[in-house]
């Protein structure tokens, strides 16, 4: 199955009706969007990476019981120079994109400088996010691309160092209940300093609506954080937020920034410059939402590598802020497009199984406790936060599951505590053969899964006026490779994790990365 994610797509951009099999509840009107690689090779040249992948864009559109699904690749311009070209000629972060050996010395130079200073990709495959009115497509670079929900066509291009110092940002921002958007971002050696930066982009005002303001505009800096090394940045791909805070956890899993400037010269990939230090504590900043300082408690914990947080809240006086984290950096390479293709038993002995971690931090701990202490005083949890020398917080987590990815949760709740995650199950390999709803409390697992059904990210749609925090479906695109049947959106009861009805799709469903719900009106 795993050599099937590296096809190319085929887009398909008219809307085309889904066959219906069950009943689609009235109250679901909107649109599911996900995102992904779909591209992986252009004439003679192949992306050495999965996540290289040029993105292809699915929307999968509910209204009155039925279900309508489009698709079209992200017309970025990488697209734009690949295609015009008939082969890669941006370089992604696992693939290094050189000239076509007839080309003369003056282009061999540029591409060279180029490569020196590096202008990273516009080709946005891993998610979706809203600032402002506006949905763009998103990777982990400087650009992102403004699309069109409805129809897919993709539009401006948007550089965030125009509005802050970032040169990398997730794809993983967070909302609250105004609409604004936070997200965090890498400042690379700017005015001599390398900082992780948090900002916020206001939702839309009634000053600006009807004008094409860019919604970045009006961002602001909630606060920047130094990184402990000024070559060396951590890589992250999400963060946590609760009411009151933001959890930042910088892992040393870090970017050599000297050695990805001399990649393109040594012939290897940027990727390759990413290095893990299991001989490094994690640092966890935990950075105040009002004051937008870093507490004064210095909280660690053992090397790891964190891509998704799932949640984080407080209670009596603890911010708790729940984690999928792995114990080295072996996941990446795993989706690299020859160990794709390796058969099944020799690709997972390397696999690293993540673990659904659970940390405890004490705000305000006690000045006057002993070292050695454990300042966590909770009753729920296992997880320990021990007072060392000068202070500071050695933090251990409690385990709640493991093999467990991709996690969502009823984003109603973000920020306060929860009791329900759904993810995809990854016990033996990263290719998902089950999708799950797991209970914190009770620790109980309600697995969904079929025969050659390879089943994506779930994404959760609370029903209005919903009675408890499951109340609500699971929208799951699902790859089908049963003979003659085609791939098809999961909806599962929330509560029950009961199927309620399934869409087949005109055609091929691929593995993607993230995906987001716009309700109707939105």
């Amino acid at each position: 199955m795993s050599a099937q994610y590296c096809k190319n797509a085929t887009e398909r951009p008219e809307p085309v009706k889904a066959e219906v099999k069950g009943n689609i509840p009235s109250w679901l009107q909107g649109t599911l969007l996900r995102n992904g690689p779909g591209i992986f090779s252009v004439g003679d040249t192949s992306y050495n990476h999965w996540f290289d992948g040029m993105s292809i864009m699915n929307s999968f559109t509910f209204k009155d019981g039925e279900m309508t699904h489009r698709s079209r690749f992200l017309r970025s311009d990488t697209y734009k120079a690949n295609m015009a070209a008939d082969r890669i000629v941006v370089s992604e972060m696992g693939t290094m994109a050189y000239p076509d050996p007839s080309k003369n010395f003056i282009v061999k130079a540029i591409t060279f400088l180029n490569h020196t200073v590096p202008d990273f990709t516009d080709n946005g495959a891993s998610n979706f996010i809203k600032y402002g009115n506006d949905y763009f497509a998103t990777s982990e670079t400087n650009y992102i691309r403004k699309i069109d929900p409805v129809t897919l066509e993709t539009q401006d291009k948007v550089d965030y160092l125009k509005f802050l110092p970032i040169n990398l940002a997730t794809s993983h921002p967070h909302y609250d209940k105004e609409g604004n958007a936070y997200n965090i971002g890498t400042s690379i050696a700017d005015k001599g300093k390398t900082k992780y930066t948090l900002f916020k982009v206001p939702a839309a005002s009634e000053k600006d609506k009807g004008k094409n303001v860019p919604a970045l505009k009006n961002a602001d800096v909630i606060c920047a954080v130094p990184c402990r090394s000024l070559l060396s940045p951590s890589y992250y791909h999400s963060f946590g937020m609760t009411d009151n805070y933001f959890i930042f956890v910088e892992q040393p899993f870090k970017l050599d920034i000297l050695r990805m400037a001399t990649a393109y010269m040594r012939g290897v990939n940027w990727a390759s410059c990413l290095k893990f230090c299991p001989e490094e504590n994690t640092l966890i900043h935990l950075i105040d939402r009002k004051t937008g300082k870093v507490v004064d408690t210095k909280y660690y914990t053992g090397s790891l590598v964190v891509y998704h947080h799932v949640n984080a809240f407080e209670v009596d006086g603890h911010v708790i802020f729940d984690v999928i984290a792995y114990n080295d950096s072996s996941l990446y390479d795993m989706f690299y497009i020859d160990k794709l293709k390796e058969e099944p038993a020799s690709h997972d002995k390397r696999y690293s199984k993540p673990g659904y971690r659970r940390y405890v931090l004490p705000v305000h701990p006690d000045k006057g406790a002993a070292i050695g202490d454990d300042l966590v005083k909770l009753k729920f949890t296992t997880a320990s936060a021990v007072k060392e020398k000068e202070g500071k917080l050695m933090c251990q987590a409690e385990v709640l599951c493991e093999g467990f990815e991709l996690p969502r949760i009823n984003y109603d709740v973000n920020g306060r505590r929860h009791q329900f995650v759904y993810g995809n199950i990854v016990e033996e390999s990263a290719v998902s053969k089950q999708v799950a709803k797991f209970d914190t409390e009770t620790k109980k697992m309600l697995y969904w899964g079929e025969e050659k059904c390879w089943p994506l990210e779930p994404v959760f749609v609370p029903r209005p006026k919903g009675e408890s925090e499951d109340d609500g479906l699971l929208l799951i695109s699902v790859i089908n490779s049963n003979p003659g049947q085609s791939g098809f959106i999961l909806i599962l009861d929330g509560r029950t994790f009961k199927e309620v009805a399934r869409a087949h799709v005109n055609g091929e469903i691929y593995k993607d990365m993230h995906g987001f719900f716009i309700p109707e009106g939105q």
